[in-house]
């Protein structure tokens, strides 16, 4: 490699406690260094602004990770800080409640095709918990269909009681169930994502006892034609509630979300990370008749009250709207996307691009998991190198320009030719030191 590794000395420290301290190391396990590039991975900012992150070392990289997909318009954004600072400035917690929810529920109505009525969370995992109760809630049934990665609670997990693997096609494989009651099995059950038929026989076997369809209604590959519509039918003739995970695509794909986009309307949609720009905020958004099953509900949290994600999500959604913050993702993510796969294609290497133009992935392929893994840890590194936080994922944010698009592939096209070298020599280990990247919930000892 000719660029060398940036120093994360102090970063490496701070890991090293955190771990002692720290059950599982980090809150968020999606940030890992183990997932990216263990022990050249800056785990630590010290701050971050725009597309661009300084981590505790002092190294400045910018970055296309993109916060997880939690920032859409980039970091410390001046418009939605000044609304979070004027609610901080005034009070952001009291007894009474904050108007703007009343204004920030009219605005997700106005845009989001299945909104009627709205409910607050503060994550995207907590906000599919509200929509299982509340689907469970009004139909009076329990069993819940789902496709995709729906967080980490119980109802969710509940899925592996029967076999640790039941979750492992749905994007994070060895979720293991400890914890979680075991009456919960086969509570939760699973289909494939475009495979109707699944679904289909899933419902059969067990008629008249599924109170939802959950899914993600895109994420590395599209739906296939009539596969959104079909579920839909499906949710109607067995009277489930069919509910559209957009905690990713939300805001992101499209204004009104992945259903917005498809011409698909659910019955109750959830929706994080972008509706606030990387302050905490959710929302179940969904039709009146189903959503008002909540007055007979307990479904209640204090801190869903405060006005610091209100406002955020406000001022968030407000400039997405206005400034054409969708169109400008899309168009960039596709000269990304274009870019990639003619570097994978100059460098020869076994890699592709999936996904869409504002949250592509970047997968590398072998038939042996950790060759994949391997390529892709020394592609991180090379791009660590160069002054890049990259991964399989690339969330785009309108703060990202033309020039960090052409930087960053040009940065791709060298790190691109060291794998195919690295390839070619068998050294795959050597050059990343026996430090592959592993999969998210492999332990980490």
């Amino acid at each position: 490699m000719s660029e060398s590794l940036p120093n994360v000395t102090a970063s490496n420290a701070l890991y090293a406690q955190a771990r002692e301290r720290i059950p599982a190391a980090t809150m968020l396990l999606s940030k890992r260094p183990e997932l990216f590039a263990p022990g050249a991975w800056p785990v630590y900012f010290k701050r971050a602004w725009g597309s661009k992150v300084e981590d505790v070392d002092g190294n400045v990289y910018t970055d296309f990770v993109g916060d997880v997909g939690a920032t859409l318009l980039g970091r410390a954004d001046p418009d939605v800080n000044a609304a979070v600072r004027n609610v901080i400035e005034h009070g952001n917690f009291c007894t009474q409640n904050y108007p703007g929810e009343i204004e920030l529920t009219e605005l997700l109505c106005d845009i989001i095709p299945c909104a009627e009525q709205v409910r607050f969370a503060r994550g995207g995992g907590e906000a599919d918990v509200v929509a299982i109760r509340i689907a469970r809630g009004f139909t009076r049934k329990d069993r819940v269909a789902f496709c995709g990665y729906h967080g980490w609670h119980d109802w969710y997990l509940s899925a592996n009681l029967a076999d640790d693997s039941t979750l492992d096609g749905h994007l994070l494989p060895g979720l293991r169930p400890l914890g979680v009651p075991r009456p919960l099995a086969q509570t939760a059950l699973p289909f494939q994502f475009n495979h109707l038929q699944s679904l289909k026989e899933l419902l059969e076997s067990r008629p008249g006892e599924f109170a939802a369809i959950i899914m993600e209604a895109t994420r590395h590959h599209p739906p296939e034609k009539g596969f959104l519509e079909g579920v839909r039918k499906l949710a109607d003739e067995h009277q489930a509630v069919l509910i559209f995970d957009e905690v990713v695509t939300g805001f992101r794909m499209s204004l009104g979300g992945a259903q917005e986009y498809f011409g698909v309307t659910p019955d109750i949609a959830t929706f994080a990370k972008t509706i606030s720009n990387g302050y905490p905020m959710a929302a179940v958004v969904g039709k009146k008749e189903i959503m008002r099953i909540v007055d007979e509900q307990f479904i209640s949290s204090t801190y869903w009250t405060d006005a610091i994600g209100t406002a955020a999500a406000l001022a968030t959604i407000k400039k997405i709207r206005q400034t054409g913050a969708v169109e400008y993702v899309w168009e960039l993510g596709t000269e990304l996307m274009n870019g990639l796969k003619e570097a994978i294609s100059r460098a020869g290497i076994p890699a592709d691009v999936q996904g869409w133009a504002p949250l592509s992935i970047l997968a590398f392929q072998d038939e042996n998991p950790d060759v994949a893994a391997a390529m892709k840890t020394l592609f991180v590194r090379g791009q660590l190198s160069r002054g890049f936080l990259s991964s399989a994922m690339h969330y785009m944010m309108t703060s990202h320009t033309r020039e960090d698009i052409q930087a960053y592939l040009s940065a791709c096209e060298k790190s691109m030719k060291e794998v195919k070298h690295s390839l070619d020599k068998n050294t795959l280990m050597e050059d990343i030191e026996h430090r592959p990247s592993r999969p998210l919930f492999k332990r980490l000892t």
